[in-house]
Order: C-alpha cells, then structure tokens, then sequence
C-alpha cells in the first residue's frame, strides 16, 4: 500500500516560498491528492479484488460472463427496491425478470469510469493554481533574498533589506493586477467546486446532491423498512442479461446476479467525498469574502499581516499599509509569511524610514 501511495506524498511537501494561503491550499494540494489517491484505489485489484463477479445457472463462462456485464453495465429494478429482502427479493432493487411486469430498469454504468472521472477532477482541481502560478510569475521566490532564513551575516541582510525596500519604493502602485488575479484564482476555486459538485450529481444520476443527507438520516430510519442509501447508489449486487443463441437458433436469454465488490469502495469514496466537497464550497466562500473586505476595508489589511508578524512594531506596519494600495499591501502581506519574523520587523522600520523619513522614524 505505500508502493501505491508513496508517489503522492513529495506532493503535499510544504512549500519552501508561500504564494497563496492554506484554503487555496485545500484546493490544489489535499483535494488533488485525494482523487488521484482514490483514482488509483479503484483501480488496484490486488488489494480489493474483481471489481465484478458474475453468477448464472447456466453454462456461460465466469469470465465471460463478467467481462460481458462489466462492458454492457448491470441494472436494478426500481420496484424491487423496497420489497422484503429474503421474502420477496433476495436483495434491493434485484427480482426475477418478468416480462409484463419487470418495471423501470436502473443501469449502472458509472463504475467503469469512476477511476477516470476521480482523475479529471484532480486536474480541475489543479487548474487555478496553475494559472495563479504563471500570473505570479516566481515573483515572492525572488523578493525573499534569503531574508527567510534567521541566521544570515550582519552586513548581508542589511544588503538584502535596502534591497527590498528599493524595488517596494519603485514600484509601488503596480502590484493591483497581481492582487486582482490571486482575487480571481480564489473565485475559480470556488466555481470549480460548484461546478465539480454538479458533475458528480450528474455522473450518479441526480444522487449526489442530497447523498450525504440520506446516509446521515440513514440510522434514524424505520427499522422495518430500513435499508442503506449507499446501496442504491452503488448496489453491491445487480442484475444482467445476457443473449446468445440457442441450439436450435434461436436467441436465449440468461439472467445472471453480479456481486460489485468495487462499489463496497464506491459508496465509501463519495460519502467522503460529499462532506469535503461542501467543506471546500463553504471555506471557499469565506475566502472570497475575506477577499473583497481587504479590498473594501483597509484596517482588514492591517489586522491581517500583524496577526502574521507579532513582533513587528504595531505602529510602523500599520502606518505604511495605510499608505499603500491594496496591491502593494499583498505583495507586503506575502512576504510577511515567508520572511523570518525579525527580518520583517526591520523591513517594515526600513520601509517606514523610505516612506516617512528618518525624523518621522525615530520618534517610533
């Protein structure tokens, strides 16, 4: 199970410049390796088995017959669905075939794509980091000049700070388009959630949506008439019909059972999956509302990089982030989370000293 895991953990290394914050994080790191974990979990027989095994009274081979309902999908019956289990059927949504009145088949065909959707969704995942990334431009990378590190020689870290402070002076005002595609990545972020959650009620035949609801009323069901939800979205054991010809040439039928070990995972993946996602869809949101109050409410900006930097004078930080445009205060902001603590300290009185002039300084 490590040979089969390990690839994706270099993936959730922390990173040694930060350019985002840990719900951006949620998105492109945890969500990406969950579904490509899950991708390749359906996909490994040797630790679940067949992911199908068929049965008839017939003399239809096993193998053959369980190739023929894995490609041609297998099927419950909708009014088979709450009969007595062991009176009347021999398990929901499966009875015996009966031509006037069989009713409404329900076909399962989702579970041959499961590995491949999981896989597109970690891609989707993945998509306003990347573009997020190429818009940064490895800008943060560069502007640390080894500020990050606590331990540096005196005259190398003055060197480095005055550095900073020039390019900050230089280009102050010109850091809103950056600012406004970081704004943008976190509301794709949040739109791919929406859209990935409408894809899965789509893909499940319109189960998706209230799927963790019916599993969390589940044990406040009636005994009596109690069965898991999970099984009608991923039934365990279906029905399949296979046609062949005859001795005599004429086409038979043959019903055959199949048991769907692969759906015992299934179920599990998208109960998961449902609690994370609505989990993602609400820090999401939240986020893009922290965004647009740094936009709206400059004391936000402040309260937010003091949170980072405790030990930077209060007064100092805040004066020169009132005097910036929001822009400039995430540039700011980025490089309170990658510069050491002290270092950011000197920074902001060596940037304060630009902005105001050393009188203005030294009175703090």
């Amino acid at each position: 199970m490590d040979q089969l895991f390990g690839s994706l953990k270099a993936f959730i290394k922390p990173q040694s410049v930060i350019i985002d914050n840990h719900i951006f994080r949620l998105h492109y790191k945890f969500s990406v390796v969950i579904l490509v974990a899950f991708s390749i979990m359906v996909t490994a027989r040797q630790y679940f088995g067949d992911p199908i095994d068929c049965i008839s009274r017939d003399d239809i081979p096993n193998n053959l017959l369980d190739t023929y309902c894995w490609i041609h999908t297998t099927f419950s019956l909708e009014n088979a669905w709450f009969k007595k289990v062991g009176v009347e059927v021999p398990y929901p949504g499966v009875d015996k075939y009966s031509p006037m009145g069989e009713g409404k088949r329900v076909y399962h065909a989702y579970y041959q794509w499961v590995c491949f959707v999981l896989f597109f969704q970690a891609i989707l995942f993945y998509i306003p980091r990347y573009l997020w990334k190429s818009a940064e431009g490895g800008r943060t990378k560069n502007l640390v000049l080894g500020l990050n590190n606590p331990i540096m020689p005196e005259d190398k870290k003055e060197e480095s700070r005055q550095l900073l402070v020039e390019y900050l002076r230089k280009n102050r005002g010109e850091h809103n388009t950056a600012y406004a595609m970081y704004a943008v990545s976190e509301v794709l972020n949040f739109l791919n959630v929406l859209l990935q959650m409408y894809i899965m009620d789509r893909f499940l035949g319109g189960e998706f949506s209230s799927y963790g609801w019916k599993v969390l009323q589940f044990t406040e069901w009636d005994w009596s008439v109690r069965f898991d939800p999970m099984i009608k979205v991923f039934p365990r054991l279906t029905k399949c019909t296979f046609h062949r010809y005859g001795s005599s040439g004429d086409v038979q039928r043959h019903d055959a059972m199949c048991i769907l070990p692969i759906n015992i995972i299934n179920e599990k993946i998208y109960v998961f999956l449902w609690f994370w996602f609505y989990f993602l869809a609400i820090s999401s949101l939240v986020a893009i509302i922290y965004r647009a109050l740094t936009l709206i409410i400059p004391r936000i900006r402040v309260l937010a990089t003091q949170s980072r930097c405790r030990v930077a004078n209060r007064e100092a930080l805040e004066k020169v982030i009132n005097k910036l445009k929001v822009g400039d205060w995430f540039v700011l902001d980025l490089l309170s989370k990658n510069l050491d603590q002290l270092n950011f300290r000197d920074l902001v009185i060596d940037y304060y000293r630009e902005i105001e002039g050393d009188k203005a300084a030294d009175s703090i």
